[in-house]
């Protein structure tokens, strides 16, 4: 691994390296904070994917794509006199400093639970920080991982179920209530009690300290794989899915599953 000697002077290094194309690359001259969003969430996404593909080659590269955006918002910024990196960079320093008082002051935290209880507490104090319990969930974030971070925040200020295993009345009883609007036929009560089943899974994938969209992806991975594999051996057949039986495909199915254990 770099010394910090070592760290700080590559930074440095990327840093000229960015100026230096923003002064004479055409196209870097041209972006804007709107011309740049859509490529800052592109690139975000292909980080988590490699995240969770545990890809450490792809995760330092899109790291540096990301990095790349972070300073490429400060660097315009800069050309109005708003902000520029430093300033980035000390404002997050002094944000981590603050919310960190068991490090850097006084306060007794001994667990990372105790640690989150007293970090939402510290956010609601701070100047522009957030004033109430469920202001700091981004309204932008999709809604998996919405629902997940509303009720984590509700669980640091104590509301929760004292027994994790609680939460499976409530996914029997959501549960139920979809099936009745089903079987009645109507579709805006459905939709709504079909939003209010997936929260209920959502909360007891959080108290069982399962992350939901970690869970989900690895199964949207799971099943690409085992479905190219259905629709590898029916090219090898010379047919299409289409000309395949649900048996046939099932069959397939189950065995690319018994080839991942």
């Amino acid at each position: 691994m770099h010394t910090r000697e070592e760290q700080l002077a590559a930074f440095g290094r990327f840093l000229d390296v960015l100026d230096t194309l923003r002064e004479q690359c055409p196209w870097d001259r041209k972006q804007t904070n709107e011309s740049l969003r859509p490529n800052t969430i592109e690139e975000t996404f292909e980080l988590c994917d490699a995240l969770i593909k545990n890809d450490q080659a792809n995760i330092c590269k899109e790291l540096g794509d990301v990095l790349l955006h972070v300073c490429f918002y400060a660097k315009i910024a800069s050309e109005t006199g708003q902000f520029d990196i430093a300033d980035v960079c000390n404002k997050l320093t002094d944000k981590l400093i603050f919310r960190h008082p068991h490090i850097y002051g006084e306060v007794q935290a001994d667990t990372a639970e105790a640690v989150s209880q007293n970090w939402e507490q510290i956010k609601m104090k701070e100047k522009d920080g957030n004033k109430t319990v469920l202001a700091g969930v981004p309204d932008a974030l999709p809604s998996l991982i919405k629902a997940y971070r509303i009720q984590d925040k509700a669980r640091n200020v104590g509301f929760d179920w004292e027994d994790a295993s609680g939460v499976w009345d409530k996914v029997s009883e959501e549960l139920s209530e979809l099936r009745v609007e089903l079987e009645r036929g109507d579709r805006e009560r459905s939709t709504e009690e079909f939003g209010d089943f997936l929260f209920s899974i959502i909360n007891a994938g959080r108290l069982y300290h399962l992350n939901p969209d970690n869970a989900l992806e690895h199964t949207n991975q799971k099943f690409i794989r085992r479905f190219n594999y259905v629709e590898q051996k029916a090219r090898e057949l010379g047919k299409s899915l289409k000309d395949m039986t649900l048996a046939e495909m099932d069959a397939y199915w189950n065995e690319a599953k018994a080839q991942e254990r």
